[in-house]
């Protein structure tokens, strides 16, 4: 069983789980994917963009535009389904976070240069019981989570390519966010950056 580090209640991390081969293989099926699925930058129902790239695998989707925060099954720019989620991801997910019932969504960031994620919860799925599973790839990232309140205080810590971390329980609902990840911290992704995958169910 592999072991895992406490950092809050109910937010566990897996250092350094993927070794080097799986990562390649990772990120070599996400931009793969990401020809029939494009990575886009979209806006929030305020009107701004975003500062990370998003795309999505599996039978969900996540996205945002004026109208607001919401899971499709179709890309919003071609109309088609998502590409589905790597074997690998399923394995993850039935080993760390749910052995009955799969993921719906795999949701794809990614991250260049000054991009960045504010402080946020994630709570448009049905079922907040179930966690989030996040694997980061790539450069890495200055991550910072809080409570379930945003005012409540925060830390921060270090996600590194190969890393997995679990947001359940108290944690689920957590404010969470991505400082700025640290250009040059690895060669994994083409052209540099970081790719961090949130596997979850949305419904």
């Amino acid at each position: 069983m592999l072991q895992s580090l406490s950092v809050v209640p109910g937010f566990d991390l897996w250092p350094g789980v993927l070794d080097v081969e799986t990562q390649k293989a990772l990120v070599a099926s996400i931009l793969e994917a990401a020809q029939t699925a494009p990575f886009a930058q979209y806006e929030t129902p305020q009107g701004k963009a975003m500062s990370a790239a998003m795309t999505a695998l599996g039978p969900l989707g996540w996205i945002s535009d004026r109208s607001g925060y919401r899971y499709t099954d179709r890309h919003p720019g071609t109309e088609q389904p998502w590409p589905p989620m790597p074997q690998v991801l399923l394995g993850l997910w039935a080993r760390l976070a749910d052995p009955e019932t799969p993921p719906d969504s795999c949701l794809v960031n990614l991250y260049r240069g000054e991009a960045r994620m504010g402080l946020h919860q994630d709570r448009d799925e049905v079922d907040p019981s179930f966690p989030v599973l996040s694997i980061s790839l790539g450069d890495t990232a200055v991550f910072r989570i809080g409570g379930t309140h945003r005012k409540d205080p925060t830390r921060s810590l270090r996600l590194s390519s190969g890393d997995v971390c679990r947001l359940s329980g108290p944690a689920r609902l957590a404010f969470h966010g991505v400082d700025r990840i640290l250009p040059g911290s690895s060669s994994l992704v083409p052209g540099g950056g970081r790719i961090n995958l949130t596997l979850r169910r949305a419904r």
